[in-house]
């Protein structure tokens, strides 16, 4: 991510957290979280066995990703997005990132 000090001068951001949505077809569902590892991995995670709620499926994909800042506006966006309760919004939503 890139960003602007005071005078313009760019510099780069370290992007320390990323809000994600995942889609499993099998499940018909989305499942929205947020981390401060690599995407990659985290889905190896959610993909990989164990006993949590995305361990229903094994067909999760990553749909939607944004870069935050800091581990709290990942969660906020998480907490903000998942409040929406309905699947038209959420779907708006990865649709418009394609």
């Amino acid at each position: 991510m890139e960003g602007r000090l005071s005078g313009g001068l760019p510099y780069l951001r370290t992007v320390i957290a990323t809000f994600y949505i995942l889609y499993s077809a099998q499940l018909d569902r989305y499942y929205i979280g947020h981390t401060t590892e690599p995407i990659e991995e985290r889905l190896r995670k959610h993909l990989s066995d164990h006993n949590g709620w995305t361990a229903k499926a094994k067909d999760w994909r990553v749909v939607y990703t944004e870069e935050h800042a800091d581990k709290s506006a990942a969660y906020r966006r998480e907490l903000e997005v998942k409040a929406w309760k309905k699947r038209i919004p959420i779907e708006a939503l990865v649709r418009a990132a394609r």
